[in-house]
């Protein structure tokens, strides 16, 4: 009776040990399924430098975002980038935030879409999200010194290239707040053009993110919204192959800031970069363009219109869906009529 049940016991325990296995293996392949069907932003980057065109990196928090996003890139026919950042994987975690962009790509299949690391803050956020299924990485180390930004940087491009992953990098700082990025006025500075090809040259990114003029948050501008065009000339010239990129591009859109205080919201003198300006920027060089603040403007718009309209509603499902198709028709302004990436898939 005691061998049998020893046997038993010894059986069990293969057969448990051969579940995991099975499971871990298709957990696998799942993930490696997944990284099949999105891509990364190399394909993506080198057609739009060659047609004159930008592409939108849209940042997701949650279901609705996403789905509104990759709605708009379906109707229009556009590749587009969506994007995460640190506190965005907190707030939604990882798992949950990639099995929804898992199902974005099995409902638009013919649509490229990248999913991509915004502000990683260290190597070892950049190595979660590849590990993860991440086709694309941001390192952000604009806050260090030269030397210790190549550093960062170039060990972040050793591992993701190995896994096939692109990487875009940051030189020079933008002013503003946005999740975890904080950078005052005074020490915002302006990329450095003879910096920037020493820099790409030494570390081997995939983009580079410049700073001239733009900045994190709905209050970029005091006076008359400028960038300096004449930087963003000279680095092209000098990196005339690497993708450029915009960061702290939201227009702030004036309806939609007049819709959340029309409602209740208390949003005084924001201000982003005009459309034109925007448009401008992806003809002359830019092969990405990062929207946050405009979305979370539409998604607060769209739920303060309808809570102060329909002051009954308590299904998340009706203000959810009035804020969804609000950052739809946002997403699909900005590729129409500013990146140009319309018919681009």
């Amino acid at each position: 009776m005691t061998d049998d049940l020893f046997r038993n016991k010894i059986t069990l325990s293969k057969i448990k040990k051969l579940y995991i296995k099975v499971c871990n293996f298709l957990k696998l392949k799942l993930k490696e399924e997944l990284i099949m069907a999105l891509v990364t932003t190399k394909e993506m980057f080198e057609k739009s430098m060659k047609e004159g065109y930008a592409i939108g990196a849209f940042n997701v928090n949650n279901m609705e975002i996403i789905q509104g996003i990759v709605d708009a890139a379906a109707e229009t026919n556009s590749p587009v980038i969506l994007q995460v950042s640190s506190s965005a994987i907190k707030y939604a975690r990882i798992n949950y935030l990639m099995k929804m962009v898992q199902a974005a790509v099995e409902e638009h299949p013919n649509i490229p879409i990248a999913i991509h690391l915004d502000h990683g803050p260290d190597f070892e956020t950049a190595k979660m999200c590849i590990d993860n299924g991440f086709t694309s990485v941001m390192i952000d180390g604009s806050k260090y010194d030269f030397e210790e930004n190549v550093a960062l940087t170039k060990k972040v491009v050793d591992y993701a290239h190995e896994h096939g992953v692109t990487v875009e990098a940051e030189l020079g700082k933008l002013a503003g707040i946005e999740d975890d990025v904080n950078v005052s006025a005074s020490d915002a500075m302006y990329t450095d053009p003879a910096q920037a090809e020493e820099f790409v040259r030494r570390t081997g990114c995939d983009s580079l993110a410049i700073a001239i003029g733009t900045s994190h948050g709905a209050y970029k501008f005091k006076g008359e919204a400028k960038l300096r065009f004449d930087i963003l000339k000279e680095i092209k010239e000098r990196i005339p192959n690497t993708p450029i990129v915009l960061h702290g591009a939201s227009t702030v859109i004036p309806e939609l800031v007049n819709m959340c205080n029309e409602f209740g919201g208390d949003i005084p003198g924001a201000k982003g970069v005009p459309d034109e300006i925007l448009h401008e920027a992806s003809i002359s060089g830019v092969s990405k363009i990062n929207v946050d603040t405009d979305l979370r403007l539409a998604m607060t718009a769209g739920i303060r219109k309808t809570f102060a309209e329909n002051p009954n509603v308590f299904d998340p499902r009706k203000y959810l869906g009035e804020a969804r198709e609000l950052i739809k028709e946002t997403v699909k302004h900005k590729i129409v009529d500013v990146f140009g990436s319309a018919n681009k898939a």
